[in-house]
């Protein structure tokens, strides 16, 4: 098996064991998943909001928020997992489109 099939395989299990974000957290009693803070989190945490974060934290807005499909918040676990599964797909797509993208320009230029 070639190293590319097996690197597509291994995303596409990344890709289906996505939702394991949203169990793992409820297993520890915790409210939000690792990492994923928002600045009110960060200053419940830390007992403040350093500055730079503050300030940064308005300059992105997630395109699929919570990485769930609008209308699909309260719908049930099965539903999010599977917005889950639509989030990771779209983001591999996504990342993998602009690198070829950026790639095939390069490999131009260098003729």
């Amino acid at each position: 098996m070639k190293i590319t099939s097996k690197f597509w395989i291994g995303i596409f299990i990344l890709v289906i064991l996505s939702p394991l974000g949203l169990l793992i957290p409820g297993y520890f009693n915790s409210k939000t998943a690792w990492g994923e803070w928002g600045i009110e989190e960060v200053r419940r945490f830390i007992g403040y909001a350093p500055k730079g974060l503050e300030s940064l934290s308005t300059l992105w807005k997630a395109p699929i928020p919570d990485y769930a499909i609008k209308g699909w918040e309260e719908k049930g676990l099965s539903r999010l997992s599977f917005a889950y599964i639509i989030s990771a797909a779209a983001g591999v797509i996504i990342v993998a489109g602009l690198v070829l993208f950026i790639g095939r320009i390069l490999t131009k230029k260098g003729d």
